[in-house]
């Protein structure tokens, strides 16, 4: 009788496992849709199983801010279903996890909609809206229509992978193309943007800033020396600046003493200059000696922020008056001086701007951070074979004077193409490629032909199109990943 009632336990927990495994094949058989929409501040991954009638759909929607590339930490996120004015909205108020919202939608109709999704966080808000969303009557009719279930093609690439690096993306765009001269310039200091200060009278140098080399860093106002004469038997400073102070109330005593008997035209006027004279002549001499004066000792301060480029003095030497003693540098403005053939014809008038490349490699215009081309030279000799062009260079350039970077330089009349920014290239023995980005966590290898290159960005002559969007940073991430041979595995619900 117990082997009986064993057996029959046996056959309903078959029953049971067979119903079970049937509705887990049904919800995996289940169509699923992935969506990725762009706005100018977000990105948009949305991936939800496919609407019917009656259903509850539950969305992981993946938000990405496109500055930097990471993930929506703080808002909320309403997702509507909307058909002629009419609809039903869910709202997510916090993210599920960094990044992921989920709120869901059960429809009520059938029917072509609009699905709209509206994201607000302390720091902006944006909406995204689909189009041609197909609310289903049936699962039937969705498994008909769309299929089942199936893994995504090209390269997986999660988006919790992609907001724990450096990442970026751009679009393909249709840009402005130039023809450019590829050469190299120096830095030179910029006019005004290195003073070198000089003592101020006669003494010895004491350094008011300790272990002071070149390349410290000063701000402006900053005590950097004190020149003084104590104890010394001439040129003190003390003594003469007591001097210029008795001479300068002796001469003020007699100019309001002659002004009054001007004034009662008691003297002449030519009298009254003479003394007037010579009294601006001691007020001038008292301030500028006494002028800078703390202790006894003329100090000597940075006259803007940056730092010490050359230092002409040593702790304790003893300077005349007008000797150089430090000079101060800053980084803010530089010149950049360049040379090229002749033989372009570059002029004032044909030249459209100039890149340079950057301590880290990167590309710069002169021209975004207010720079601009101050002048090229017309004349060469047996001595100067080359023509120099000169621009004004406002960024912050971390290079010494004298150091070399790649320059080029933009000239003629611009042709319209098709170009990304020079850091989605990647390069295989003088072969390009891409990372297109198919979906939002789905990416494509392809190949492209470049044309020119204009600093930050270049030419591409075929491969890709407008529109498309390309890996900017991370793209070796990427290609390491479509070279791991697996696919990792989500680190959210689908």
């Amino acid at each position: 009788m117990k082997y009986i009632i064993l057996l029959s336990v046996m056959l309903l927990m078959s029953c049971g496992n067979q119903k079970e495994d049937s509705s887990a094949l049904e919800v995996e058989s289940m169509p699923a849709k992935s969506i990725t929409l762009w706005t100018d501040k977000t990105e948009l991954f949305v991936e939800f199983p496919a609407l019917v009638v009656g259903e509850n759909s539950r969305f992981a929607a993946h938000f990405t801010v496109l500055d930097k590339h990471k993930p929506v930490r703080e808002g909320e996120v309403t997702v509507s279903l909307i058909k002629c004015d009419r609809g039903i909205r869910n709202t997510a108020e916090s993210p599920s996890s960094p990044g992921i919202f989920s709120p869901s939608l059960q429809p009520k109709e059938a029917g072509n909609f609009k699905l709209i999704f509206d994201i607000k966080t302390p720091t902006f808000s944006d909406t995204l809206i689909v189009h041609d969303i197909i609310v289903y009557a049936s699962k039937e009719d969705a498994i008909n229509a769309l299929g089942t279930a199936s893994e995504d093609a090209g390269i997986s690439f999660l988006k919790e992978q992609a907001w724990k690096i450096d990442f970026q993306t751009a679009p393909v765009v249709n840009g402005k193309i130039y023809d450019v001269i590829n050469t190299s310039g120096v830095w030179t200091p910029a006019p005004g943007s290195v003073k070198t200060l000089v003592a101020k009278s006669n003494g010895v140098v004491d350094f008011a800033v300790n272990n002071i080399t070149e390349g410290t860093q000063v701000k402006q106002g900053q005590l950097l020396i004190n020149v003084s004469s104590q104890g010394l038997a001439s040129n003190n400073l003390s003594t003469d600046i007591a001097s210029a102070k008795a001479k300068y109330e002796q001469s003020k005593s007699e100019y309001v003493r002659k002004k009054e008997l001007y004034e009662s035209k008691i003297i002449p006027k030519a009298e009254f200059e003479k003394v007037e004279s010579n009294f601006e002549i001691a007020k001038s001499n008292y301030q500028s000696l006494s002028s800078g004066v703390s202790s006894g000792s003329k100090q000597i301060l940075a006259p803007f922020n940056g730092y010490i480029t050359a230092i002409n003095v040593a702790n304790g030497d003893y300077v005349d008056q007008g000797t150089a003693l430090v000079t101060v540098g800053t980084l803010q403005s530089r010149v950049l001086k360049s040379q090229i053939a002749p033989s372009y014809g570059l002029t004032m008038e044909n030249v459209q701007g100039i890149w340079f490349q950057t301590k880290d490699g990167q590309w710069r215009n002169v021209a975004s951070s207010g720079g601009a081309i101050l002048s090229i030279a017309k004349d060469v000799d047996n001595s100067r074979p080359l023509i120099s062009v000169f621009a004004n260079v406002n960024d912050n350039v971390d290079m010494p004077e004298g150091s070399l970077t790649q320059v080029q330089i933009a000239m003629g009349n611009a042709t319209q193409n098709t170009m990304i920014p020079v850091s989605a290239l990647l390069e295989d023995y003088g072969s390009y490629s891409v990372m297109v980005q198919l979906s939002g966590e789905s990416f494509e290898r392809r190949p492209v032909k470049i044309g020119k290159r204009n600093g930050e960005n270049v030419e591409i002559l075929q491969g890709i199109q407008v529109g498309e969007v390309v890996v900017t940073t991370g793209v070796y991430q990427v290609k390491m990943a479509s070279m791991s041979g697996s696919t990792p595995a989500h680190g959210h619900e689908h």
